[in-house]
């Protein structure tokens, strides 16, 4: 833990840089690859042009200079809302581990991969004057035979340049040796329904090997493509059926559709919005189980202006996807585990709900496999009947699973019953697209969830519903930002703004009260609007979160008296 512990990670640098570090999941120092290892990438010195790689609008070329090393390398350049992603299918072996690496230059530049079938990686640089080297390692599952590497940059910056990609490992027999190109992949198994909404129905199946990315058919149209093996479907109407099927695709085409199945919808009044007898307006906010220069609390000392509070954090186990929680007692002055449970029946005593939250800056907890989902439901459940928890905060900043965590957490509802609490804060650029893992599971398990409190705060610039660029701290980038959730499937009342309390308390993003009265008005109301105007009210919206109470408390509380005011006075 370092002396100021964050919810978020370290990303204190300049405003845009403090964004991309949000995608960053994972950098790992290695060594070079064994004398036994290949280069899996087709065209990775870039010196055919751009064969074998495909750029998303057209914004890949290549160019004679700058060039690592041969006589070209990529140049591409993000425009409005395309952020120039360059990608390639790489054959490879299951069950093995590869180095990706690559040179780079310019604008901010991610280097990544998917389809692994174990953990998707990337790592990321901030604009660089000369060739830079990322490197990452990835390790691929029972089944895998391709992953898809990419780059991209970043909205609003300037062209990046890449060369000299390689995919070190195991000969995936995909590279120009005169091996075959991959074929068309099977047609999926396992299709199944994991959730319904008035307007949404939430789709699994199984991985088909092979398969680079997947299409969802609605009564034999094609409705969306996505890369996991999960998708929900939204814009259907209530209390109606209707037939799904899934092809599986790749380089050399797509597969027969897979068997079909059935949904219905929900009836408009059996949608999301859990929460028992939760206030129609909340404010939530995260209670410091560490000491880290804030105002140290207990339980009892949190205002009554907090409707929700989440004890931060549950700590991770030596099983996977399994959570404990371990009071800090001699950090908090000595507050004894029986007094913490008293406190949390005298919240719950005075209409408040006290959760476990899971994650933070420094969470590691991984659920990605059926196993981990197991454990991850049964020890929160454990750790709800040891403390009188009710419910769970998903806050997971290191990427989230959608299939596994929507598996863990329908565990989790049907032991835990209909009035459980759940919450999630994901990070900005977890909730820019509907297809990111934290938004699709948020819209896998809208039927038992309570309030997304998005952190609107370490992000920097990002895009709004009307696809122009917002920075963070000001009035536009909450409402706008908080226009894609209520644009992308979440229910108003799923809707919280989450801002620091204080400018300690985060690196940047802090806003005034005031700013984030303004943007529940301007979303609620239509009054207080800064340049951006929602195209509708929505009056139903939950409300609003804060890290966290400690520092809300050594700022004299002026966060909460003023939002917990007025989030209690919404329509």
């Amino acid at each position: 833990m370092d002396p100021v512990r964050r919810r978020r990670g370290r990303r204190l640098g300049s405003l845009t840089g403090a964004v991309t570090a949000a995608l960053a999941l994972a950098f790992t120092a290695v060594g070079p690859a064994s004398a036994a290892d290949v280069n899996n990438a087709k065209n990775a010195g870039f010196e055919s042009g751009l064969s074998n790689w495909t750029c998303s609008a057209g914004s890949g070329t290549t160019v004679s200079s700058p060039a690592h090393s041969g006589s070209a390398a990529l140049k591409a350049t993000p425009a409005g809302q395309d952020n120039a992603r360059c990608s390639q299918s790489v054959a490879v072996r299951p069950n093995s581990t590869y180095t990706l690496s690559a040179w780079v230059q310019g604008g901010y530049t991610y280097l990544g991969v998917t389809g692994t079938g174990t953990t998707d990686v990337s790592t990321w640089t901030p604009d660089s004057t000369s060739w830079k080297q990322l490197k990452t390692t990835f390790s691929t599952g029972s089944s895998t035979t391709s992953v898809t590497v990419y780059t991209h940059g970043w909205y609003g910056q300037s062209a990046y340049y890449v060369d000299d990609l390689s995919v070190f490992g195991p000969d995936g027999g995909g590279g120009d040796d005169g091996n075959p190109d991959p074929t068309v992949p099977s047609a999926p198994a396992g299709l199944s329904v994991s959730g319904t909404t008035p307007n949404s129905a939430s789709l699994t199946w199984n991985t088909v090997s092979g398969a680079t990315g997947y299409n969802v058919y609605r009564d034999g149209t094609k409705v969306t493509a996505v890369t996991g093996t999960s998708a929900t479907v939204t814009g259907l109407a209530a209390s109606t059926s209707y037939s799904f099927q899934v092809t599986a695709t790749n380089a050399a085409g797509e597969s027969a559709k897979s068997a079909a199945v059935t949904a219905r919808t929900t009836a408009p009044d059996d949608g999301g919005g859990n929460g028992g007898d939760l206030p129609k307006h909340a404010v939530t906010g995260y209670w410091q189980n560490f000491n880290n220069g804030a105002t140290v609390q207990k339980i009892s000392d949190v205002p009554s202006a907090y409707d929700i509070i989440a004890v931060a954090f549950a700590d991770a186990t030596t099983t996977p996807g399994a959570v404990t929680f371990n009071l800090d007692s001699a950090g908090l002055g000595g507050y004894t585990v029986d007094q913490f449970k008293a406190d949390v029946r005298a919240k719950q005593a005075a209409g408040k709900k006290v959760i476990i939250s899971v994650g933070g800056e420094k969470g590691t907890v991984s659920v990605n496999s059926s196993a981990s989902a197991t454990n991850f439901a049964n020890s929160v459940y454990s750790l709800m009947q040891e403390y009188g928890f009710d419910g769970v905060d998903i806050d997971l900043e290191n990427g989230i699973n959608p299939t596994y965590m929507t598996q863990a957490l329908r565990a989790l509802s049907a032991k835990a019953g209909p009035d459980m609490i759940l919450t999630m804060a994901p990070q900005t650029i977890d909730m820019q697209s509907t297809q990111g893992g934290y938004f699709q599971t948020a819209l896998n398990v809208k039927d038992i969830l309570t309030v997304v409190n998005m952190q609107y705060y370490n992000s920097g610039t990002m895009l709004g519903c009307d696809g122009k660029v917002y920075a963070q701290g000001t009035v536009d980038f909450l409402t706008a930002l908080a226009c894609i959730q209520l644009e992308g499937g979440l229910d108003p009342s799923q809707v919280g703004l989450g801002l620091p309390a204080s400018t300690r308390a985060a690196g940047g993003g802090y806003v005034s009260p005031s700013v984030v009265n303004a943007a529940l008005d301007c979303l609620t109301k239509a009054t207080n609007c800064g340049s951006f105007k929602p195209s509708k009210t929505y009056p139903g919206l939950r409300g609003a979160m804060t890290w966290s109470t400690n520092w809300d408390a050594t700022a004299g509380n002026a966060w909460s008296n003023a939002v917990g005011a007025h989030v209690d006075a919404m329509p």
